[in-house]
């Protein structure tokens, strides 16, 4: 579907990742740390799409363009919980707006916005005022990049990485770590929204060999790091969690540092996400090397009657 007039952003909306990429694939990787989450997607949806592994029918990949063709910014829709948020890159305000009209026209439910500021905002604000709603702030985020790594003290034990025997240890920890990021926020436990992966998603991530464990002296796990294969030549670090009988030892920021540490002698850029509001983990990482890059949020829409338009 293409949405647009003389002197609006043109809209296209595509349901094969691999399109999507042929489309952005210049635009991504002029900007390859902040396009991170969506090109990591794009690109695990194409191999998987080649694999035969059938998409949901409500996703799909956003392309913006002016009215020369160029594009101007991205998105997607692919989340896998509810309330199955957009994820939006920067974008011109009148490419938001007209994101948010058009969703609207669709007949799509949309209830909560994620990605760049202030392109969210602006997509939001329509959203809710089309459906007679507010908007509401679910999680402030900031993405940061590594720069020169700082190495922390170091602490006894070692980086060592998971294996598919690992997996029910490794899905435990995955699925505690939003409820407990959620708490040490400050934040009711549940209110982010996320979806542990699935056990075959697990294996798949495991099987890339970027699931780690800081183990102790006695090499047992006390914390995990994961990482997401490059887009781009740019790997994002995420999740990072340590059980709460074990934080305070140092293991986060060691596993952190020696993860960044591989993936930098890799020829890799490294990034993660912190939340705004979880003090600890943001002091780790910016005394790690991490520096901020782009603020971002999850504006969730309360009220009124969202998507009353017909799907086209």
């Amino acid at each position: 579907m293409n949405a647009g007039r003389a002197g609006v952003p043109r809209l296209q909306f595509c349901t094969d990742p691999g399109e999507f990429l042929a489309a952005t694939g210049d635009h991504l990787s002029a900007d390859p740390v902040v396009s991170t989450v969506v090109a990591t997607l794009a690109e695990r949806a194409r191999s998987e799409r080649a694999d035969g592994i059938a998409q949901p029918d409500r996703n799909w990949w956003l392309v913006v363009r002016d009215d020369a063709g160029k594009v101007l910014g991205a998105g997607m829709r692919t989340a896998p919980f509810p309330p199955y948020p957009p994820f939006l890159l920067p974008m011109p305000d009148d490419a938001a707006v007209a994101l948010a009209r058009a969703l609207h026209e669709r007949g799509e439910e949309v209830r909560a916005v994620n990605g760049a500021l202030p392109a969210v905002e602006r997509c939001a604000a329509e959203l809710a005022r089309l459906a007679g709603g507010r908007v509401e702030v679910g999680q402030h985020t900031r993405l940061h990049e590594l720069g020169e790594l700082l190495r922390p003290d170091p602490v006894p034990g070692a980086l060592t990485v998971a294996t598919e025997h690992d997996v029910a240890l490794v899905a435990r920890w995955y699925d505690a770590f939003m409820g407990d990021a959620d708490e040490q926020a400050g934040r009711p436990r549940g209110v982010s929204a996320h979806e542990a992966p699935d056990r075959t998603d697990l294996l798949r991530r495991i099987a890339t060999g970027r699931v780690w464990f800081w183990t102790d002296e006695a090499g047992r796990p006390v914390h995990l790091t994961a990482a997401n294969p490059p887009a781009f030549g740019v790997a994002r670090v995420g999740p990072v969690y340590t059980p709460p009988e074990q934080r305070g030892r140092g293991w986060a920021s060691n596993a952190v540092a020696e993860v960044s540490r591989l993936l930098q002698a890799g020829g890799e850029r490294v990034c993660l996400y912190t939340d705004q509001a979880n003090p600890t983990s943001n002091k780790i990482y910016a005394n790690l090397g991490y520096r901020p890059v782009v603020d971002m949020a999850n504006l969730v829409i309360v009220g009124g009657t969202p998507g009353s338009g017909k799907r086209s």
